[in-house]
Order: C-alpha cells, then sequence, then structure tokens
C-alpha cells in the first residue's frame, strides 16, 4: 500500500463530515487535505484506542519525533510520507503539527475543565490550529481567514463536546467547564454514569442549551469574520461547517438525548449538504 494509499483509506474509515468535504477540492489540495487529516486521526487515536496512557504518552512522544526528523527530510510513517511532498506549498510547520499532539497529549493528563477559558485552550490545538491549517490548503490569500479559521474550530469543537457527552464520560473526560455544571446544578458524577438513570432533565437541557447557543454564536461569528476575497476557496470549510450545524441542530430536535447515544447525520445526509454547499456557495 502506497502512502497516498494509506491516508485515503484512513480518511475514508473514519465517516468524517471531513471527507465529504474533500471531494470537491483539486487533486492537489485534496491529497495534502487527506494527508493532514491523516495525520490527526492517527494521533487522537492513540489517545482513544490506547487504555495505558503511559503506552499512549510513549507513542505521543514517538510522533513528536517523527514530524521532527520528517521536517529534517528522512519520514517513516506513511501518514508523513504523504503528507510531507505538501508542507512546503500550503505552509504546514512543525509548530502546527506539535500542536495537534499537544491537544491529545491534554486528554491523558486532564479530564476536567474550570471554565471556559480553559476549555478554549485545549480547542485551539485539536481544532482551531487544524482548521488553520485547513484554511491555507483550501486556499488563504487574507490574514484575516485565519480569525476565521480558527473561530470555526471553535465552533466544530464544541459541537464534538455536545455529541459526545456520553461517550466522553464513559472514557472518564468531561470537557463541559466546571463552573457551568454548577451554574445549572448539574453534577459530574450524574454525567459519568454508565448506565440508567442518566441525567436527563430540565437542569441538563439547560446546560446544554447553552452549550449549544454558545455553539451556534461561534459559527455566526466565525462565518463574519470570513473576507470575501477566500469566500470561494474555503467553500470545503464551509460545507464542513454546514454540515456540523446541522449536526447541532438534530441535536437540539433530540432534546440533548446524548448521554446513552451519539447522534450522527447519514452519509447521503452528509453528501447533500455539502453538495448544496458547493452549489449555494455558502
Amino acid at each position: 500500500m502506497t502512502p497516498a494509499e494509506y491516508v485515503q483509506q484512513k480518511a475514508t474509515r473514519s465517516g468524517s463530515s471531513f471527507y465529504y468535504a474533500f471531494l470537491f477540492l483539486p487533486p492537489p489540495r485534496r491529497a495534502a487535505i487527506t494527508a493532514f487529516y491523516a495525520f490527526c486521526r492517527e494521533v487522537d487515536d492513540v489517545v482513544d484506542e490506547v487504555s495505558d496512557p503511559g503506552v499512549a504518552a510513549t507513542k505521543l512522544a514517538w510522533w513528536r519525533t517523527e514530524v521532527a526528523t520528517s521536517f529534517d527530510g528522512h519520514p517513516s510513517h506513511p501518514v508523513m510520507q504523504a503528507l510531507m511532498p505538501h508542507v512546503a506549498a500550503y505552509g504546514i510547520t512543525v509548530a502546527h503539527l506539535a500542536a495537534v499532539i499537544d491537544g491529545c497529549e491534554m486528554d491523558l493528563t486532564q479530564t476536567r475543565y474550570i471554565d471556559f477559558p480553559t476549555l478554549t485552550q485545549y480547542c485551539h490545538r485539536v481544532a482551531s490550529v487544524v482548521g488553520e491549517v485547513a484554511a491555507n490548503i483550501f486556499g488563504r490569500t487574507e490574514d484575516a481567514t485565519v480569525a476565521y479559521a480558527h473561530k470555526l474550530g471553535l465552533a466544530m469543537q464544541l459541537t464534538n463536546i455536545i455529541r459526545d457527552v456520553g461517550d466522553d464520560a464513559r472514557r472518564g473526560r468531561i470537557y463541559l467547564p466546571i463552573s457551568e455544571l454548577q451554574r445549572f446544578d448539574v453534577k459530574a458524577h450524574e454525567l459519568l454514569r454508565t448506565a440508567p438513570p442518566y441525567a436527563y432533565g430540565d437542569r441538563f437541557d439547560a446546560l446544554m442549551r447553552f452549550q449549544a447557543e454558545r455553539a451556534h454564536r461561534c459559527y455566526d461569528e466565525a462565518v463574519a469574520l470570513l473576507p470575501e476575497a477566500d469566500r470561494q476557496a474555503q467553500k470545503p470549510g464551509l460545507m464542513m461547517a454546514n454540515i456540523y450545524r446541522t449536526l447541532l441542530r438534530e441535536i437540539e430536535a433530540e432534546h440533548f438525548q446524548v448521554l446513552h447515544q451519539r447522534i450522527s447525520l447519514t452519509p447521503l445526509r452528509k453528501l447533500w449538504i455539502a453538495m448544496r454547499t458547493n452549489w449555494r456557495g455558502h
């Protein structure tokens, strides 16, 4: 299997909403974003699939070395072999990849966040930096597009957090800020239950509506930040935004029933949203 085939398989198997936006890119940009996305998946999978934190930390350390070695001209992993031919053309740096690793490493040492500013630091590493690299690959010409990409990354990560409250709790992680749990009188131990009765009710509903409203504001702010000069090039990012925001609205329509299940959109619906965004341009 070639490096290009490896990253393509990694992206396809993930079932991610990102994949549907990649389909509309010209081949060189599609190859670059697929390789970068595969890198993000490889690093994220270390944390999600390795049960021993010590082993996971060792694997993340290996990835740090692999990134450094790759930028010195000697990539050994197929993901880095696929990515390196594109780093110069699209401004991908060691710092970008290191930030993604740093964010995933936080999951090994931090399972709670005291307030939203603290959570935002985590989101910046695992999502906003990813958005910045993606915007570069899609074709960024304006500095202001970086701010758009960071805000959109935050919005999408907040949507992930809302969708995955139950799944994350079963891994022992709660991303909803402690200060906000206290504000809405929702106890951490209620979210950590792995069997009924789940913490559904007025308190949980109010907490989640607060989370959703903030995510919606971030989507609106992101779109407002996108310069007109880059709007056409950034259509793949807008496709992802529309897919994720549709998911958020679906979760709202399901009354935030996210503790016992993972609400998702069908592949066909994701493809339709991507196609519609491509036609309409927004």
